[in-house]
Protein backbone atom coordinates (compact mmCIF):
# COMPACT_ATOMS: atom_id res chain seq x y z
CA UNK A 1 0.00 0.00 0.00
CA UNK A 2 1.24 3.54 -0.60
CA UNK A 3 0.78 7.28 -1.21
CA UNK A 4 -0.46 6.63 -4.77
CA UNK A 5 -3.96 3.90 -4.12
CA UNK A 6 -4.60 6.54 -1.00
CA UNK A 7 -4.67 9.13 -3.36
CA UNK A 8 -6.73 7.42 -5.83
CA UNK A 9 -8.92 6.01 -3.35
CA UNK A 10 -9.68 9.28 -1.79
CA UNK A 11 -10.21 10.86 -4.93
CA UNK A 12 -7.25 13.77 -4.53
CA UNK A 13 -3.91 14.01 -5.98
CA UNK A 14 -0.36 12.73 -4.64
CA UNK A 15 0.75 15.57 -3.37
CA UNK A 16 -2.45 16.15 -1.32
CA UNK A 17 -1.84 13.07 0.67
CA UNK A 18 1.93 14.19 1.17
CA UNK A 19 0.86 17.33 2.29
CA UNK A 20 -2.17 16.18 4.89
CA UNK A 21 -0.24 13.08 6.29
CA UNK A 22 3.37 15.01 7.40
CA UNK A 23 1.32 18.62 7.79
CA UNK A 24 4.25 20.29 5.42
CA UNK A 25 0.92 22.48 4.04
CA UNK A 26 -2.37 23.24 4.93
CA UNK A 27 -5.02 21.47 3.59
CA UNK A 28 -8.94 22.02 4.07
CA UNK A 29 -10.53 19.67 7.13
CA UNK A 30 -12.36 17.72 4.89
CA UNK A 31 -10.14 16.31 2.52
CA UNK A 32 -8.04 15.63 5.73
CA UNK A 33 -11.03 13.65 7.23
CA UNK A 34 -11.12 11.91 3.60
CA UNK A 35 -7.93 10.66 3.68
CA UNK A 36 -7.47 9.74 7.08
CA UNK A 37 -10.81 7.43 6.76
CA UNK A 38 -8.78 5.44 3.83
CA UNK A 39 -5.26 5.11 5.74
CA UNK A 40 -7.36 3.79 8.76
CA UNK A 41 -9.72 1.54 6.69
CA UNK A 42 -6.22 0.58 4.80
CA UNK A 43 -3.78 0.18 7.50
CA UNK A 44 -1.16 2.22 6.31
CA UNK A 45 2.20 2.83 7.89
CA UNK A 46 4.61 4.95 6.18
CA UNK A 47 7.78 3.85 5.65
CA UNK A 48 10.44 5.50 8.04
CA UNK A 49 13.10 5.49 5.16
CA UNK A 50 11.04 7.32 2.59
CA UNK A 51 9.95 9.65 5.55
CA UNK A 52 13.67 10.04 5.88
CA UNK A 53 14.26 10.34 2.47
CA UNK A 54 11.80 13.23 1.98
CA UNK A 55 12.20 15.68 4.76
CA UNK A 56 16.04 14.61 5.87
CA UNK A 57 15.20 13.48 9.22
CA UNK A 58 15.42 9.69 10.45
CA UNK A 59 13.02 10.37 13.50
CA UNK A 60 15.67 8.36 15.88
CA UNK A 61 18.46 9.78 18.21
CA UNK A 62 21.94 7.56 18.79
CA UNK A 63 23.24 6.67 22.48
CA UNK A 64 26.97 6.62 22.30
CA UNK A 65 27.54 4.39 25.17
CA UNK A 66 30.42 1.87 25.57
CA UNK A 67 30.02 -0.36 28.49
CA UNK A 68 32.48 0.54 31.02
CA UNK A 69 33.80 -3.36 30.89
CA UNK A 70 32.11 -6.40 29.43
CA UNK A 71 28.93 -5.49 30.69
CA UNK A 72 26.57 -2.91 31.72
CA UNK A 73 26.01 -1.79 35.07
CA UNK A 74 22.70 -1.38 36.69
CA UNK A 75 23.69 2.62 36.78
CA UNK A 76 24.08 2.21 33.07
CA UNK A 77 20.64 0.18 32.62
CA UNK A 78 18.90 3.09 34.32
CA UNK A 79 20.37 5.87 31.99
CA UNK A 80 20.06 3.80 28.81
CA UNK A 81 16.23 3.45 30.18
CA UNK A 82 15.77 6.96 30.79
CA UNK A 83 17.26 8.49 27.45
CA UNK A 84 14.81 5.50 25.84
CA UNK A 85 11.55 6.68 27.41
CA UNK A 86 12.17 10.63 27.53
CA UNK A 87 12.90 10.06 23.51
CA UNK A 88 9.71 8.06 23.10
CA UNK A 89 8.03 11.44 25.13
CA UNK A 90 9.00 13.43 21.26
CA UNK A 91 8.24 10.38 19.16
CA UNK A 92 12.12 9.60 18.66
CA UNK A 93 13.37 6.20 18.47
CA UNK A 94 17.10 5.22 20.03
CA UNK A 95 19.61 3.32 18.24
CA UNK A 96 22.39 2.11 20.75
CA UNK A 97 25.69 2.39 20.04
CA UNK A 98 28.96 0.90 22.12
CA UNK A 99 31.28 3.04 20.98
CA UNK A 100 34.35 3.76 22.92
CA UNK A 101 36.53 5.65 20.27
CA UNK A 102 35.60 8.00 17.01
CA UNK A 103 37.37 5.18 15.44
CA UNK A 104 35.04 2.44 16.14
CA UNK A 105 32.73 1.15 12.98
CA UNK A 106 29.75 1.61 14.94
CA UNK A 107 30.45 4.69 15.57
CA UNK A 108 31.61 6.16 12.19
CA UNK A 109 28.25 3.67 11.02
CA UNK A 110 26.13 6.11 12.84
CA UNK A 111 27.73 9.50 11.51
CA UNK A 112 28.24 8.25 7.82
CA UNK A 113 25.49 6.50 7.00
CA UNK A 114 23.37 9.40 8.98
CA UNK A 115 21.43 6.81 10.95
CA UNK A 116 20.59 9.60 13.61
CA UNK A 117 19.55 12.76 13.54
CA UNK A 118 21.61 13.68 16.66
CA UNK A 119 23.73 11.87 19.05
CA UNK A 120 23.40 11.55 22.86
CA UNK A 121 26.88 10.35 24.22
CA UNK A 122 27.91 8.86 27.27
CA UNK A 123 31.15 7.42 29.83
CA UNK A 124 32.57 11.07 28.94
CA UNK A 125 36.58 11.40 29.26
CA UNK A 126 38.17 14.89 30.05
CA UNK A 127 39.68 14.47 26.68
CA UNK A 128 37.13 12.94 24.54
CA UNK A 129 37.94 12.38 21.10
CA UNK A 130 34.09 11.41 20.23
CA UNK A 131 32.83 14.49 21.48
CA UNK A 132 36.09 16.74 19.26
CA UNK A 133 34.87 14.74 16.16
CA UNK A 134 30.98 15.55 16.48
CA UNK A 135 31.99 18.74 17.00
CA UNK A 136 34.16 19.31 14.02
CA UNK A 137 31.74 18.15 11.94
CA UNK A 138 29.02 20.21 13.33
CA UNK A 139 26.87 16.98 14.02
CA UNK A 140 23.97 17.74 16.21
CA UNK A 141 25.16 16.30 20.14
CA UNK A 142 24.87 16.19 23.83
CA UNK A 143 26.59 14.66 26.05
CA UNK A 144 26.47 13.30 29.88
CA UNK A 145 28.81 14.06 31.50
CA UNK A 146 31.08 16.70 30.99
CA UNK A 147 35.06 17.28 28.99
CA UNK A 148 37.85 18.98 30.26
CA UNK A 149 36.48 22.19 28.27
CA UNK A 150 32.50 22.02 28.26
CA UNK A 151 32.30 25.49 27.49
CA UNK A 152 30.24 26.24 24.05
CA UNK A 153 28.76 22.46 24.26
CA UNK A 154 25.31 20.90 25.24
CA UNK A 155 25.88 19.02 28.48
CA UNK A 156 23.98 17.43 31.53
CA UNK A 157 26.49 16.06 34.11
CA UNK A 158 26.63 15.56 38.13
CA UNK A 159 29.60 18.08 40.01
CA UNK A 160 30.98 14.24 40.99
CA UNK A 161 33.60 16.80 42.55
CA UNK A 162 31.01 18.50 44.80
CA UNK A 163 28.92 15.46 45.50
CA UNK A 164 32.27 13.69 46.73
CA UNK A 165 33.57 16.43 48.37
CA UNK A 166 29.82 16.54 50.21
CA UNK A 167 30.16 13.09 51.39
CA UNK A 168 33.46 13.49 53.23
CA UNK A 169 32.86 16.72 55.16
CA UNK A 170 29.36 14.44 56.19
CA UNK A 171 32.21 11.72 57.68
CA UNK A 172 34.18 13.99 58.70
CA UNK A 173 31.25 15.64 60.69
CA UNK A 174 30.19 12.75 62.45
CA UNK A 175 34.00 12.38 63.31
CA UNK A 176 35.52 10.00 61.49
CA UNK A 177 39.32 10.91 60.72
CA UNK A 178 40.58 7.57 58.56
CA UNK A 179 38.85 7.44 55.15
CA UNK A 180 39.10 5.47 52.28
CA UNK A 181 38.07 6.16 48.65
CA UNK A 182 36.66 3.92 46.49
CA UNK A 183 36.32 4.50 42.91
CA UNK A 184 35.82 3.10 39.85
CA UNK A 185 38.46 0.47 37.64
CA UNK A 186 41.99 1.42 37.01
CA UNK A 187 41.48 1.03 33.71
CA UNK A 188 38.92 4.11 33.55
CA UNK A 189 41.07 6.29 35.38
CA UNK A 190 44.08 5.54 33.22
CA UNK A 191 41.64 6.39 30.08
CA UNK A 192 40.36 9.96 31.61
CA UNK A 193 36.87 8.94 32.73
CA UNK A 194 35.97 11.95 34.05
CA UNK A 195 33.46 10.71 37.10
CA UNK A 196 36.41 8.89 38.27
CA UNK A 197 39.28 11.68 37.97
CA UNK A 198 36.59 14.60 39.82
CA UNK A 199 35.35 12.27 42.31
CA UNK A 200 39.19 11.66 43.31
CA UNK A 201 39.83 15.22 42.98
CA UNK A 202 36.69 15.94 45.16
CA UNK A 203 38.36 13.56 47.65
CA UNK A 204 41.39 14.77 48.25
CA UNK A 205 40.70 17.95 48.60
CA UNK A 206 38.21 17.80 51.31
CA UNK A 207 40.07 15.24 52.94
CA UNK A 208 42.96 17.89 52.95
CA UNK A 209 40.70 20.44 54.46
CA UNK A 210 39.67 18.48 57.52
CA UNK A 211 42.77 16.61 57.67
CA UNK A 212 42.14 13.44 57.40
CA UNK A 213 44.11 10.54 57.07
CA UNK A 214 42.64 8.69 53.55
CA UNK A 215 43.51 6.39 50.98
CA UNK A 216 42.28 5.80 47.34
CA UNK A 217 41.47 2.60 46.00
CA UNK A 218 40.14 1.52 42.44
CA UNK A 219 37.64 -1.27 42.23
CA UNK A 220 36.15 -3.24 39.09
CA UNK A 221 32.57 -3.09 38.66
CA UNK A 222 31.43 -6.20 40.55
CA UNK A 223 30.56 -7.52 43.97
CA UNK A 224 34.08 -9.76 43.93
CA UNK A 225 36.00 -6.59 43.38
CA UNK A 226 34.38 -5.13 45.95
CA UNK A 227 34.67 -7.52 48.53
CA UNK A 228 38.21 -7.34 47.64
CA UNK A 229 38.78 -3.91 48.18
CA UNK A 230 37.41 -4.07 51.49
CA UNK A 231 39.74 -6.63 52.42
CA UNK A 232 42.79 -4.36 51.06
CA UNK A 233 41.45 -1.35 53.02
CA UNK A 234 41.38 -3.23 55.76
CA UNK A 235 44.65 -4.37 55.41
CA UNK A 236 46.65 -1.40 54.79
CA UNK A 237 44.97 0.47 57.77
CA UNK A 238 42.56 -1.46 60.26
CA UNK A 239 41.60 2.19 61.49
CA UNK A 240 39.74 3.07 59.05
CA UNK A 241 36.33 3.48 59.96
CA UNK A 242 34.69 4.91 56.54
CA UNK A 243 34.04 4.97 52.82
CA UNK A 244 33.06 7.01 50.34
CA UNK A 245 32.28 5.43 46.83
CA UNK A 246 31.41 6.10 43.40
CA UNK A 247 31.52 2.21 42.34
CA UNK A 248 27.50 1.27 42.88
CA UNK A 249 27.92 -2.05 41.07
CA UNK A 250 30.78 -3.01 44.03
CA UNK A 251 28.61 -1.93 46.35
CA UNK A 252 27.63 -4.90 47.88
CA UNK A 253 30.54 -6.76 47.79
CA UNK A 254 31.44 -3.46 50.11
CA UNK A 255 29.16 -4.68 52.52
CA UNK A 256 29.72 -8.20 52.36
CA UNK A 257 33.31 -7.79 52.85
CA UNK A 258 32.83 -5.63 55.76
CA UNK A 259 30.35 -8.49 57.57
CA UNK A 260 33.18 -10.78 56.85
CA UNK A 261 35.39 -8.48 58.61
CA UNK A 262 33.13 -7.82 61.34
CA UNK A 263 32.59 -4.51 60.91
CA UNK A 264 29.00 -3.81 61.57
CA UNK A 265 27.32 -0.89 59.43
CA UNK A 266 26.96 2.21 60.55
CA UNK A 267 28.48 1.00 64.41
CA UNK A 268 31.59 0.34 63.04
CA UNK A 269 32.16 1.57 59.65
CA UNK A 270 30.45 4.17 57.39
CA UNK A 271 29.62 3.87 53.86
CA UNK A 272 28.76 6.36 51.95
CA UNK A 273 28.92 7.41 47.94
CA UNK A 274 27.38 8.57 45.19
CA UNK A 275 24.58 5.88 43.83
CA UNK A 276 21.38 6.13 42.11
CA UNK A 277 18.52 6.16 44.96
CA UNK A 278 17.07 2.34 43.96
CA UNK A 279 21.02 1.17 44.32
CA UNK A 280 21.13 2.92 47.61
CA UNK A 281 17.92 1.27 48.88
CA UNK A 282 18.76 -2.35 47.59
CA UNK A 283 21.59 -2.53 50.62
CA UNK A 284 21.21 -3.35 54.26
CA UNK A 285 21.49 -0.93 55.66
CA UNK A 286 20.47 1.24 53.39
CA UNK A 287 22.73 3.75 51.82
CA UNK A 288 23.54 7.40 52.56
CA UNK A 289 24.13 9.32 49.61
CA UNK A 290 23.91 11.49 46.70
CA UNK A 291 21.27 10.55 44.78
CA UNK A 292 22.36 10.10 41.06
CA UNK A 293 19.29 11.33 39.01
CA UNK A 294 19.18 9.36 36.18
CA UNK A 295 15.79 9.30 34.75
CA UNK A 296 16.00 13.32 35.12
CA UNK A 297 19.61 13.53 33.07
CA UNK A 298 18.47 10.79 30.64
CA UNK A 299 15.49 13.44 30.32
CA UNK A 300 17.78 16.87 30.16
CA UNK A 301 20.09 15.22 27.77
CA UNK A 302 17.22 14.60 24.96
CA UNK A 303 15.42 18.09 25.90
CA UNK A 304 18.95 19.59 24.83
CA UNK A 305 19.46 17.11 21.96
CA UNK A 306 15.56 17.89 20.30
CA UNK A 307 16.00 21.66 20.76
CA UNK A 308 19.65 21.58 19.14
CA UNK A 309 17.58 19.93 16.13
CA UNK A 310 14.46 22.07 16.01
CA UNK A 311 16.74 24.99 16.56
CA UNK A 312 19.73 25.09 15.23
CA UNK A 313 20.99 28.60 15.64
CA UNK A 314 19.64 28.43 19.44
CA UNK A 315 22.47 29.01 21.93
CA UNK A 316 24.04 25.80 23.49
CA UNK A 317 23.03 25.20 27.01
CA UNK A 318 24.05 22.61 29.67
CA UNK A 319 22.97 21.62 33.34
CA UNK A 320 25.61 21.20 36.20
CA UNK A 321 23.66 18.75 39.05
CA UNK A 322 24.29 18.82 42.10
CA UNK A 323 21.91 16.62 44.18
CA UNK A 324 21.74 16.49 48.07
CA UNK A 325 23.12 13.92 50.00
CA UNK A 326 20.01 11.43 51.47
CA UNK A 327 20.53 10.55 55.10
CA UNK A 328 19.69 7.14 55.21
CA UNK A 329 21.40 4.19 57.80
CA UNK A 330 24.68 3.90 56.71
CA UNK A 331 26.57 6.55 58.46
CA UNK A 332 26.59 7.12 62.03
CA UNK A 333 28.95 8.65 64.16
CA UNK A 334 33.36 7.12 64.80
CA UNK A 335 33.20 5.15 67.57
CA UNK A 336 29.32 4.86 67.91
CA UNK A 337 27.77 3.00 71.06
CA UNK A 338 24.63 0.54 70.17
CA UNK A 339 21.98 3.20 71.14
CA UNK A 340 23.71 5.85 68.80
CA UNK A 341 23.81 3.21 65.99
CA UNK A 342 19.53 3.14 66.36
CA UNK A 343 19.27 6.65 66.08
CA UNK A 344 21.09 6.73 62.79
CA UNK A 345 19.29 4.02 61.16
CA UNK A 346 15.77 5.89 62.08
CA UNK A 347 17.18 8.98 60.66
CA UNK A 348 14.43 10.26 57.73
Amino acid sequence: MNIGEIARRAGVSRSTVSYALSGKRPVSKDTRRKIQQVVDELGYRPSASARALANGRTSTLGLVFPPAGNHYTGMQLDFIGSVVEAAAAYDYDVLLSPSGMDSDRSFQRLLGERRVDGAILMEIRLEDDRVDHLAALDFPSVTIGRTARPEGGRWVALDHTALVQACVHHLADLGHRRVAFVNRPEQLLRAGYESAHRGLDGFTKAAAERGLTVRTYCCGDDAASGQSCVQGILHDDPATTALVTLNEAALGGLYRGLAQAGRHVPRDFSVTGVVASRWAETVTPQLTAADVPAADMGRLAVELLVERLDHPDAPPRHHLLTPPISLRASTGPSGATPEADTRAATTP
